[in-house]
């Protein structure tokens, strides 16, 4: 079985060597990087099973970082602990609300930064890549079939959340009725290009103050605004 591998985004050499040091004991990979933008790249690239992530970072700083990750498919699902020395709870509120799945205060007890890291290995053992997308203030959760705007759950029928699941991973390209019918209902469906447009203007009732995010391309469809 392959080990899990663990991204540290951090600046500070002393607290990397340090918990590489305690992570490899636990049977972990890690790797690192010293600024936050190395560091979106290296998530790019190495997909992480975990990202432990500084706040006060060069270059980028860490809540731009977990902002640009959460808003990448191919790394959105990837949880994140924040390590930081801000202990304000403002700071702690942005960092969750960003798609954080905890925050760590420095100094810190790096037993308690194992102990959460396995529990949220543990959690999200069965979470399939890009289960999750974050646009803007919506949230979208795969597993759960579960859209969120802002704090608020959006209760959707199966083909609204398909049709905003299949819009949202795809943010800026332009669809065609048929092309989201495809998509949503499958080939073989017998319905009319106007369908669309019904669930369309439903979708965009429910989500309320982030309707905005679809936008009708005169002659030609839709598409899902780019954040």
């Amino acid at each position: 079985m392959s080990k899990r591998k663990i991204l540290i985004i951090e600046d500070d050499r002393d607290i990397v060597e340090m918990l590489e040091y305690n992570l490899k004991e636990e049977g972990y990979e890690t790797l690192s990087a010293l600024n936050g933008e190395l560091g979106v790249e290296l998530a790019g690239n190495e997909r992480p099973d975990l990202i432990i992530l500084d706040i006060m970072l060069p270059i980028m700083d860490g809540f731009e970082v977990c902002r640009t990750l959460k808003n990448d498919d191919r790394v959105s699902h990837i949880p994140i602990i924040i390590l930081s020395a801000k202990s304000q709870e403002t700071d702690k509120v942005v960092g969750l609300e960003l798609g954080a799945d905890d925050y760590v205060t420095k100094p810190f007890s790096p037993r308690e930064l194992i102990a959460r890291t396995r529990a949220i290995l543990r959690r999200t053992r069965g979470q399939q890549p890009g289960s999750r997308t974050q646009r803007g203030e919506i949230v979208i959760d795969s597993t759960r079939h579960k859209v969120m705007v802002g704090k608020k759950e959006v209760p959707l029928t199966l083909t609204e959340f398909k049709l905003l699941e299949f819009m949202a991973r795809r943010p800026g390209a332009v669809f065609s009725r048929s092309q989201i019918l495809d998509a949503v209902t499958g080939d073989d469906a017998v319905v009319c290009d106007r369908t669309v447009d019904a669930h369309i203007k439903s979708l965009r009732h429910k989500l309320g103050p982030a309707k905005d995010f679809i936008e009708t391309i005169r002659g030609a469809g839709y598409r899902f605004k780019e954040v």
